[in-house]
């Protein structure tokens, strides 16, 4: 009787919580809390087996992952890598789509795509707010294709290492590396395509708030020199994707003493040209790090690579009975009375023509400054300054921790891979490394981490051992099992596809694997199936976990990132759950039986 209550109470509030995140009544965490507490009430399951789930190897690492993501976000390596990957900014979304979506399948066959992901998401971020595109529009897309990648090989996914290591312990002869391929790679080209051309328009598209210029904008002007390294040399102003640029706009250029003003889209960028942007703070900073434009010889610091840590942006008003009134920045010697860089300068009302040495500096003015992080204590009580206020920041690191961030990452990588350290301890390890040497911070790493995504996953696995406890998973496999008992072969497939694909709306697709394949194996054995079909097929039904955010962990990642509602995933995850369940069915059923 106690047990019957358990499976009926166990389902009530599992039907409960899906009604509340549907309907987005409530935070998913809070729902998902809520849930796990009535089950402890109804004691369905324990406290210690609700809460087993922030001990657990998986959620340990993916919080190790956000801090490796962070340390190679914050070294400004991204930028570089995001250029290759993304390409022109000239082209529709589709074509980016491909363009991103097919490497970070062929990458997740091959690695976990939870770090494939962990790395993709600030790199996306940083390249959509800057051109100007929806975030929203490109990071689902990029938790699905590493999704579909990991379906290609055995190593791709953990569900499918799961499954392979239980088909051993039933007697029966585990995959080979590439024995899923055959049914893999054909659903990974398939869900690439379908995302790209027809299911980002399911998407929204939620641009990140981000000052667009306008009259009420303060415009800080900026003066870059164009050198030998810069990339677009010989290109035109549109080509060189300097025309639509979010919060920022070229105004002019000088060229051997020549003002063009303004700077047209077919004007050709040359060396020795001195570029006039006006711009907010943050895009300033950004553009000030672009590879062949020179701000200013300083030495004090490198402005292509200072320590973001250490070194700090400030805007500082002059006070009118400051020394610096009247005088040109030139002749103030700025740097070397207040040990900081002049990086911008915004006069209310006036856009400055001038170069930024040249300019004569009037109370009122604003500075934008890059200075050590003492420069606030320092100055705040000076008459020099009305008001010294931090301004936000770019990430940035010396050269040598941005290569030592991208390396520790590709070294956990292939210690994972080589299988000479399980993931949790190669991740472990990188972490290590990357504090140590002060690659991040302290403050950095708790910057870094989603606590709210660890959260969610930990609850879910507290949920799942309750599915599990209650009977209510057993239950579920027996009616499987007696309505596939007279409808053959294909039928049975079916009915285990639809099964672990809804399951694994409601718990973690590990959870639904390891449950669903005693009932798979039960299953083949009662038609004398292929027991290796019907594997794949929680394999492949247990991975393609695209509807619901607490599905997979890669879709918790995105989830927050990318500010989607719950309903998004069900627009775009279940027609392409559909879609991989029809085709995949269809594969098994022609190559197995």
């Amino acid at each position: 009787m106690i047990e019957h209550f358990d499976l009926w109470y166990t389902a009530f509030l599992l039907i409960l919580m899906s009604v509340f995140l549907v309907k987005e009544w409530v935070e998913i965490e809070l729902a998902i809390f809520s849930t796990l507490l009535l089950l402890v009430v109804g004691r369905v399951i324990t406290i210690h087996e609700a809460f087993s789930g922030f001990s657990n190897e998986g959620m340990l690492t993916i919080a190790m992952l956000f801090v490796m993501a962070g340390a190679l976000n914050n070294s400004g390596i991204l930028t570089q890598i995001t250029a290759l990957l993304f390409g022109s900014n000239n082209t529709s979304t589709t074509r980016k789509l491909l363009r991103i979506l097919f490497p970070v399948s062929a990458i997740s066959a091959f690695m976990n795509n939870t770090p494939v992901v962990a790395m993709l998401i600030p790199a996306i971020r940083s390249w959509a707010n800057k051109n100007n595109y929806a975030p929203s529009k490109f990071l689902i897309p990029i938790s699905y294709a590493a999704i579909l990648g990991g379906m290609c090989t055995l190593i791709g996914t953990s569900t499918t290492l799961i499954v392979h290591g239980l088909m051993i312990d039933y007697g029966l002869k585990g995959m080979t590396l590439f024995e899923i391929s055959k049914v893999g790679i054909p659903l990974a080209v398939l869900g690439v395509l379908f995302i790209s051309f027809l299911g980002h328009h399911l998407l929204p598209e939620k641009k990140e708030p981000l000052v667009e210029l306008g009259e009420q904008t303060r415009e800080f002007v900026i003066e870059l020199k164009v050198t030998p390294e810069y990339e677009n040399v010989g290109k035109t102003i549109e080509g060189a994707g300097l025309r639509h640029l979010k919060g920022l706009f070229l105004f002019q250029i000088e060229r051997d003493g020549n003002i063009i003003a303004p700077a047209g889209p077919d004007e050709r960028i040359q060396v020795g040209d001195r570029l006039f942007f006006t711009g907010v703070p943050k895009t300033i900073l950004e553009l000030q790090k672009t590879p062949g434009l020179q701000l200013t010889k300083d030495s004090h610091f490198d402005l292509k690579q200072y320590d973001s840590s250490k070194i700090k942006t400030f805007e500082c008003v002059i006070s009118p009975g400051s020394p610096l009134v009247g005088k040109t920045v030139r002749e103030s010697n700025f740097r070397g009375k207040y040990e900081a860089v002049i990086i911008a300068i915004h006069r209310h009302g006036e856009r400055v023509q001038q170069k930024v040495g040249d300019i004569v500096l009037k109370a009122g003015d604003t500075l934008l400054v890059l200075a050590d992080k003492t420069f606030r204590s320092r100055w705040y009580h000076s008459n020099d300054f009305y008001l010294i206020a931090g301004a936000e920041t770019v990430p940035s690191k010396p050269k040598w921790q941005a290569y030592l961030s991208l390396i520790t990452f590709i070294t956990v990588i292939l210690f994972t891979v080589l299988k000479i350290l399980p993931l949790l301890a190669a991740v472990g390890l990188g972490v290590v490394v990357l504090i140590a040497t002060r690659t991040i911070t302290p403050t950095e790493v708790r910057a870094a981490v989603d606590w709210r995504v660890l959260i969610i996953i930990a609850m879910s696995l507290g949920i799942a051992h309750a599915v599990d406890k209650s009977g209510l998973a057993a239950e579920f496999a027996n009616v499987l099992v007696q309505l596939s008992s007279n409808v053959g072969s294909l039928g049975a497939l079916i009915g285990i596809y639809l099964v672990t694909s809804v399951y694994t709306i409601i718990i973690t697709s590990n959870a639904t694997a390891a449950l669903l394949f005693p009932v798979a194996y039960s299953t083949a054995k009662a038609i004398n199936g292929d027991p290796h079909a019907f594997a794949i097929t929680v394999v492949i039904a247990a991975a393609a976990s695209f509807a619901t955010p607490i599905s997979y962990q890669t879709n918790l990642m995105v989830y927050g990132a990318g500010g989607y509602r719950f309903s998004d995933f069900l627009k775009i995850g279940i027609p392409l759950q559909i879609l991989t369940g029809v085709f995949a069915i269809g594969l098994i059923y022609y190559f197995y039986l």
